[in-house]
Parts: C-alpha cells; sequence; structure tokens
C-alpha cells in the first residue's frame, strides 16, 4: 500500500538509532563483538570451514575427470571400449564435470560473501567512530553504517498513527541492544573465556 514518512521524520530515526549503537559500541565494543559472535560467529566459521573443504573436494573430482576422460578415450582408439560405450561414459563424464564446476563456482561466491563481513564490520565499526567524532550524519556516514531502511505501513495506537521503521545495519543487521543486567551477564562471559587455557579457547 501506498505510505510515506517525511525525510525530516525518517533522518531523526536514524539519526537516533546510530546514536544509540555508537554510544554502545564507544561504552562496550568488547559486549558488542561478542554479541555478534554468539549470533553468527560459529556458525560461520563452521560453515566456510564445510565450504572450504567442499570446492576442495570438487576439484580435485573435477582433475580426476580430465583423466578419466584421457583414458577412455585412449581406451577407445585402440579399441578396448566400443564407440557406443565410450560415448556414453563421455557424456556422463561431461555432466558430471559440468555439475561440479557449477556447484564450486556457488560455493566461492558464498565464501566470499562470508569473509566480506568481516570487512564490513570493520566498515561498521569505523563509521560508529567518525559519527560518534561528529554527531552528525553524513552520507558516507550512512553508506558505511546501513545496509536498508525499511518503512512499514502506519499503525494506528491510542487514537495517534505511528510509523514502524526498521534499520538494518551493515554486517549485523538489525540490532537489539541489551540492557544493563544482560551487559554484566556478558562481560562476565567474557572474562570466563578470557581466563580459559588456550587449548579450550581455540
Amino acid at each position: 500500500t501506498i505510505h510515506f514518512i517525511r525525510d525530516v521524520v525518517l533522518e531523526m530515526i536514524v539519526k537516533e538509532a546510530v546514536a544509540g549503537l555508537a554510544d554502545f559500541v564507544r561504552c562496550y565494543e568488547s559486549v558488542f563483538l561478542y554479541m555478534q559472535k554468539q549470533k553468527c560467529g560459529e556458525f560461520q566459521k563452521k560453515r566456510q570451514q564445510e565450504l572450504k573443504l567442499s570446492i576442495k573436494s570438487s576439484r580435485k573430482r573435477i582433475a580426476d575427470l580430465d583423466k578419466l576422460f584421457n583414458r577412455i578415450y585412449e581406451d577407445n582408439v585402440i579399441g578396448k571400449l566400443s564407440d557406443e560405450r565410450y560415448a556414453r561414459m563421455a557424456a556422463e563424464y561431461e555432466t558430471e564435470q559440468k555439475e561440479l564446476l557449477e556447484k564450486v563456482k556457488e560455493e566461492e561466491q558464498l565464501l566470499s560473501e562470508m569473509k566480506q563481513k568481516s570487512v564490513d564490520m570493520r566498515l561498521l565499526l569505523q563509521g560508529l567512530r567518525e559519527f560518534t567524532d561528529m554527531k552528525e550524519l553524513t552520507p558516507t556516514i550512512v553508506n558505511k553504517l546501513i545496509r536498508r531502511i525499511e518503512v512499514h505501513n502506519p499503525e494506528k495506537k491510542h487514537a495517534r498513527k505511528s510509523v514502524k521503521v526498521d534499520i538494518y545495519f551493515t554486517a549485523v543487521g538489525m540490532v537489539s541492544l541489551p540492557d544493563e543486567q544482560e551487559i554484566r551477564k556478558m562481560m562476565e562471559q567474557i572474562r570466563s573465556a578470557s581466563q580459559l587455557p588456550k587449548q579450550l579457547t581455540a
């Protein structure tokens, strides 16, 4: 449906959200990074390893298929393999190799996107520090900080209309800041983790 929000109102909402996140990161950067690691760090690390192993395995099979092509071609030339059987096997190898090449391309793209998130996180932190220094939104800072903004349909509450705005930050998406009790709990968890022997935290 058609709906709108005044640009000055949207700018105020975005500025307040950025200011809140910038202040939080300035005071509790270790907690913020811990939150993001808990959110997706372990999963991403495991997924990256799975992708690397899959790509390595697929590339090895692609190289093996090249050798098999050469072998059945030689067998066909010297008469050890009939033309009919050669054509069928060659078609099977070609189909498998084509599928593997496509799979490697897709998995390399996924791996590249996951690695990009680390770069995006650095951009986010840099943008938040720049905003903290200036306290003003600039196009450069906004481009570093925000991936997208969603403006929802207006909702009527207590005879007044309100518009919900979702702000998706670079690398981390929507952010829900913890309260004081949650912050203390996470700081305790961070301290406990840092005191563990290296072989247990590796």
